[in-house]
C-alpha cells in the first residue's frame, strides 16, 4: 500500500546502522597463484582492515583475527598494505603493514597450526614515539629474500620533517631490531617515491617520483635504474614525466618492456616507454583517462597479462574494465552491470581481477576469464540488501556554469515503492561536494546516499570543475581558484534544480567533506542558496593551514597550486578562507570532526565555532575521540548520519521518524 507523506518524513529501511555497516569496500586486490587477495574494510570492529583471501574453488576466508588492522599512514592516507607470493609448497609468503604499530611484518597462513611461521613475525623496527617509520607499497621478491617497499621516515617533531625512499627490507627479520639492515635503494632526494616495480630479467628497477610544490597529478617522473647483482640500484634516470606531466603508474610488462600511464596528451593515456631513451609510444589515444589522481601509493589503474595484452581502467566520467590489445590499440570492455572500477586490478595467467560497482551494487571484488570474456564475483556480497525499489534511479546530468562552461553531475531523485509525496510539493535537495579536491563521485551505489534518497531527500553529487575523469583541462579550472569554481559550480546546480521544479528552492543543503567540507562552508558564505549544511572534517583558515605545522607534509604545498604561492598572493589566503568569512554565515549548520586529525585538525573546526559565537545561528558540533580523516567506525557514523538527517528534518520542516532529534545550539 502506497501513502501520502511529506518528501523527507518516509519511512526506510536503510536505517543508519546498515549503511555505516556497508561503508567502504574491498581494497587492494592481489594474486598469489591461484590465490584472491585483498583487503576488506570491518566498521563493527573499531574500523579495522582484515585480509581475506580466496583459494581457487573455495569460500572467502578472514586471513588474521583482529586485532591485526591491514592498514598504514603513509603519506597519511595510507597506501598498498600487502604483498603475497606463490610457493611450490608450504603455501603463500604474505608480508603486511600493522596499523597499530606501522610495521611490516611477514607469515605463512598454511604453515602447521602451532608452528612459529604461522604467526605475524616483525620485520621493521618499533618506531620511535613522535615520529617514527612507515611502510608501504611493498613487493616480495622471495628469490632475493626481501620485500621492496616505500619507507616515510620522520626525522623531527613536525609533520614535515619527513624523508621518503625506497628500501629493500630482510625477510630474515634482521632489520626488526636493526634500522641498518634496510637497505636504502634510492638517495632520498625526491620528497615523495612510489611503484618500485623490478623488470623481468632482474636488470632494471623502475619507480615514479615527484617534489614539493606539485601534487602527484601535476607532475611526477618516471625514474629507471640498473640493478647490481648485490641489489644495488645505480644509473638512476628520468625516462618521462616533468613539472607538467603526471606519470600515475608504470609496470614492467612479461616480454621486459615499460608501460606507463601519462598525461602528457592532457589526458592519462598508456605508452610503451624505451627504458634507454625515454622515447615514448602511445598504445592507445584516446580522449579518456587511463589513470587518475595518485591520492595512495600503491593504486593500479592497469596491468599487464602475461601473452601481451593489458587489463585497463578506463573512461570519461566514469571508469570501467577493458583489456586493450597494443597491437592494434582496440579494447574489449567487459561484460556485465558493473558501470565504475576502482584503480586497484591484479592479473595472474588468464585472469584479471578487480573491484567494481554500479548504481544497483555496492563495490565488489570481480574475476575475469580473459579468454572467454566471462566476469563474475567472486567475493562475499551482503546478505542484509535492501529492497531494490528502494535505490534511487540515478541521472547523469552535465549544467552550465558561470560563462556556459560545463559542470557535470550525478543527479539521486527521492524514491521509495511505500511513499508517494503530496501533489505540487517539490523535493528538498543536498548538494554534495567531493574531497580531494582533485577527485571525482562516481556513478554507484552508496548506501548513505539511500539513507537519504529512500525518505524522500533527493542527492546531487557535483563534480565541479578541478575534478578528475574529464581530462587535464578540467582539473586546472581550479588552479588558483579554489574557493571560487568550486563554489560556483554547486551553486549552479542547486540553482538549475531549483529552476528546473526538480527540487524545493526553499530546501536546498550543501554538504562536504575535507576539501568538500570547504566548499561547503564557503557556500554557506557566499551564497543564500541554501537552507542549510552539513561540514565533515573540513579545511577553513589557509593561513594556518600552510603554516609550518599546519597539515600533513603530503598536502602542504597544495596551496601552491589550488590558490597560489603564499608569497606571491599572500591576500587570497585570507580573503579565500571561510573562517574569515564566517560572519556571512546566516544557516543552520551541522559540524562533524575527527580529534585524532592529522589532515585537517580539529583545532580549525574550534575556531569556526569560536567565530561563530553569539552570532544566533543554529549549529552543533559533533567530535569524535579516535576518529581520524574519515569516519570508520559504525557507531560514529551513526551518529553522524542520524545528526544530519535531523538537521534536514529541523530545516525543511518535517518529521524524519526514528531519528533522534539533533539539539541545534544558538549562542
Amino acid at each position: 500500500m502506497v501513502s501520502t507523506v511529506p518528501y523527507g518524513a518516509w519511512q526506510s529501511p536503510v536505517g543508519a546502522e546498515l549503511a555505516a555497516s556497508h561503508g567502504g569496500g574491498p581494497d587492494f586486490v592481489g594474486m598469489a597463484g591461484d590465490e584472491l587477495w585483498w583487503v576488506s574494510p570491518r566498521p563493527a570492529e573499531e574500523g579495522r582492515f582484515a585480509l581475506v583471501r580466496r583459494r581457487a574453488g573455495g569460500p572467502e576466508e578472514t586471513v588474521l583475527p583482529a586485532p591485526w588492522n591491514v592498514r598504514n599512514r603513509v603519506m597519511e592516507y595510507g597506501g598498498l598494505p600487502w604483498a603475497a607470493a606463490a610457493r611450490e609448497t608450504g603455501g603463500p609468503l604474505v608480508v603486511f603493514t600493522h596499523f597499530g604499530d606501522q610495521r611490516l611484518y611477514v607469515f605463512e597462513p598454511d604453515a602447521p597450526a602451532g608452528s612459529a611461521r604461522r604467526d605475524p613475525r616483525p620485520l621493521t623496527p618499533v618506531s620511535s614515539v613522535g615520529g617514527g617509520l612507515r611502510w608501504a607499497d611493498p613487493v616480495l621478491l622471495p628469490d632475493r629474500g626481501e620485500v621492496w617497499c616505500v619507507l616515510e621516515e620522520f626525522t623531527g617533531g613536525g609533520p614535515c620533517d619527513v624523508r621518503r625512499l625506497l628500501v629493500a627490507v630482510p625477510l630474515d627479520g634482521s632489520a626488526a631490531r636493526d634500522r641498518g639492515a634496510v637497505r636504502e635503494l634510492t638517495d632520498g632526494r625526491s620528497r615523495f617515491v612510489t611503484g618500485p616495480r623490478l623488470s623481468p630479467d632482474g636488470r632494471q628497477a623502475a619507480w615514479i617520483a615527484w617534489d614539493h610544490p606539485r601534487m602527484p597529478w601535476e607532475g611526477t617522473e618516471l625514474k629507471t635504474a640498473h640493478v647490481s647483482a648485490d641489489g644495488r640500484l645505480s644509473g638512476a634516470r628520468t625516462v618521462l614525466g616533468g613539472p607538467e606531466e603526471s606519470v600515475a603508474q608504470a609496470e614492467w610488462a612479461a616480454d621486459g618492456s615499460l608501460l606507463a600511464a601519462s598525461d602528457r596528451s592532457s589526458w592519462w593515456n598508456l605508452y610503451r616507454v624505451d627504458p634507454a631513451t625515454g622515447e615514448s609510444t602511445a598504445l592507445c589515444r584516446r580522449e579518456e583517462e587511463f589513470a587518475g589522481p595518485l591520492w595512495r601509493v600503491g593504486q593500479r589503474w592497469f596491468a599487464p597479462l602475461p601473452g601481451g595484452l593489458i587489463a585497463t581502467v578506463h573512461g570519461r566520467g566514469a571508469a570501467v574494465l577493458g583489456i586493450l590489445d597494443p597491437a592494434s590499440g582496440e579494447i574489449a570492455d567487459v561484460a556485465g552491470p558493473w558501470t565504475e572500477w576502482a584503480p586497484t586490478l591484479a592479473v595472474a595467467g588468464t585472469r584479471a581481477v578487480g573491484v567494481a560497482a554500479s548504481p544497483r551494487s555496492t563495490y565488489e571484488v570481480v574475476e575475469l576469464d580473459v579468454c572467454t570474456g566471462r566476469a563474475r564475483p567472486v567475493g562475499a556480497r551482503h546478505t542484509d540488501r535492501v529492497d531494490p525499489a528502494h535505490y534511487p534511479e540515478p541521472l547523469v546530468r552535465t549544467f552550465a556554469g558561470p560563462g556556459g562552461r560545463e559542470v557535470h553531475a550525478n543527479l539521486y531523485p527521492p524514491r521509495n515503492p511505500g511513499h508517494v509525496a503530496p501533489e505540487g510539493e517539490l523535493p528538498p535537495y543536498v548538494v554534495m561536494a567531493h574531497g580531494g579536491p582533485t577527485a571525482r563521485s562516481p556513478l554507484v551505489l552508496d548506501l548513505v546516499t539511500v539513507f537519504f534518497t529512500s525518505r524522500g531527500i533527493g542527492v546531487a553529487e557535483v563534480n565541479y570543475g578541478g575534478s578528475t575523469g574529464y581530462g587535464r583541462a578540467y582539473r586546472e579550472r581550479l588552479r588558483g581558484q579554489w574557493g571560487v569554481v568550486d563554489v560556483e559550480d554547486c551553486a549552479a546546480v542547486a540553482a538549475a534544480l531549483a529552476a528546473e521544479g526538480i527540487a524545493d528552492p526553499a530546501r536546498i543543503a550543501v554538504r562536504g567533506g575535507s576539501a568538500g567540507g570547504w566548499t561547503a562552508v564557503a557556500s554557506l558564505a557566499a551564497t543564500s542558496l541554501y537552507a542549510c549544511g552539513t561540514v565533515l572534517y573540513p579545511v577553513l583558515d589557509l593561513e594556518t593551514w600552510a603554516a609550518e605545522d599546519g597539515t600533513h607534509d603530503f598536502e602542504s604545498r597544495y596551496l601552491d597550486w589550488l590558490v597560489g604561492p603564499r608569497d606571491e598572493v599572500p591576500g587570497l589566503y585570507a580573503e579565500r578562507s571561510p573562517l574569515r568569512r564566517a560572519d556571512r554565515i546566516s544557516t543552520p549548520f551541522l559540524l562533524l570532526q575527527g580529534l585524532s586529525d592529522p589532515v585537517c585538525p580539529a583545532a580549525q573546526s574550534e575556531r569556526l565555532l569560536a567565530a561563530m559565537a553569539g552570532r544566533g545561528v543554529p549549529h552543533t558540533y559533533l567530535a569524535f575521540e579516535g576518529e581520524g580523516h574519515g569516519f570508520r567506525r559504525v557507531g560514529t557514523i551513526v551518529r553522524a548520519l542520524e545528526a544530519e538527517l535531523s538537521l534536514y528534518a529541523q530545516t525543511f520542516g518535517v518529521t524524519a521518524p526514528g531519528v533522534p532529534a539533533l539539539e541545534l545550539v544558538t549562542t
